[in-house]
């Protein structure tokens, strides 16, 4: 299945202290090699684009070389907000992709079965994403006051990828850009032109690296699976 796969790592990191979390080590690469890795073990993947800061660029792509990343067509530099950067990436895609698979580069532990099984159910929907079933009670709180409980079956924690025909994708952007909207899920693309979404069960292992804490957590996975 010829799928695309973007990339995206183009924030600050705010919240890592001063630290590029994408380029921090991660078991024998760093986080987006572990990522990069995890796509280019995938054989529904036909080629990877990066988007990232332009001051990373030269890194990453020496991180891909060391990596043995055949797949990686292009880095591309990032834009004002996620959408945009995934815009940025999108241009990117050859021109016979039939389906987009948008990820978060700071998820490196997302596994290659997974990524094929979201693809397949891509191609039956028209889009999926991974998630995994919240295991805590959630609330809805308005001014600092309980005002609903969402029933704990119906609630998915969402992960990337996220994969979409390319049709679909297309007319979700076109749609954002006409009406002035910026989404920070790629699935509220397509919802917003009625377009049906998968939630396709990956585990919770699939973490994003958000503060140095789960940097540390990433490496305890990483090496109780090397085990």
């Amino acid at each position: 299945m010829n799928t695309s796969a973007v990339i995206v790592c183009a924030g600050n990191s705010t919240r890592m202290k001063g630290q590029n979390k994408i380029l921090l080590p991660l078991g024998k690469s760093t986080v987006i090699g572990t990522s990069m890795r995890a796509f280019q073990d995938c054989e529904e993947i036909a080629e990877i684009i990066i988007v990232a800061r332009e001051i990373d660029i030269s890194s990453i792509r020496d991180e891909a070389e060391k990596c043995g990343i055949t797949k990686l067509k292009e880095c591309t530099v990032g834009g004002a907000t996620r959408q945009e950067s995934v815009i940025n990436g999108v241009r990117l895609i050859s021109q016979e992709t039939e389906f987009i698979a948008v990820h978060d580069g700071a998820r490196p532990l997302v596994k290659p079965e997974h990524i094929s099984r979201v693809i397949r159910d891509a191609a039956v929907f028209g889009g999926a994403t991974l998630g995994v079933p919240v295991k805590d009670t959630i609330k809805v709180v308005d001014d600092g006051i309980i005002t609903d409980t969402p029933p704990r079956k119906s609630l998915y924690i969402t992960q990337t990828p996220q994969v979409f025909r390319k049709k679909l994708y297309y007319e979700g952007i076109d749609f954002a850009l006409e009406h002035s909207l910026d989404f920070t899920d790629d699935c509220q693309l397509a919802e917003a032109v009625g377009g049906k979404v998968y939630m396709t069960v990956g585990d919770y292992t699939n973490i994003k690296i958000t503060t140095p804490e789960d940097i540390r957590l990433a490496e305890a996975i990483l090496g109780k699976g090397e085990e």
